[in-house]
């Protein structure tokens, strides 16, 4: 069993950043590939960024690219999302899960509970 708790999520204007942070307990943090998700009023799940077990690798959404920036500390059995130049499309709940590298299907066992995001226009 893996049990993940996003924080960090809030109400910032568009442009503005945040920092997401997933904090893991349970199994060996470093076991596992790790990602971001998010989920928007009357969208689909969509997947956002994803990190190597190692963290040396990095894969995201077109739509994020260049702006958010995935990043990993086994040590501390974290993973952030870093979010820059902030739009109101992003406005979503953000979710962390456990995945297999490469994928941006969202089929996983280990989810958090979401925290939201909110981009003011």
């Amino acid at each position: 069993q893996v049990q993940l708790v996003e924080s960090g999520g809030g109400l910032v204007q568009a442009g503005g950043s945040l920092r997401l942070s997933c904090a893991a307990s349970g199994r060996t943090f470093n076991n596992y590939a790790m990602g971001w998700f998010r989920l928007a009023p009357g969208k689909e799940r969509e997947f956002v960024a994803g990190i190597s077990r190692s963290g040396a690798s990095t894969y995201y959404a077109d739509s994020v690219k260049g702006r958010f920036t995935i990043s990993r500390d086994n040590a501390k059995n974290t993973v952030y999302l870093q979010m820059n130049s902030l739009k109101p499309e992003d406005t979503a709940v953000y979710y962390c899960a456990v995945v297999n590298y490469g994928s941006t299907h969202g089929k996983s066992d280990y989810w958090g509970q979401g925290t939201q995001v909110t981009v003011s226009s």
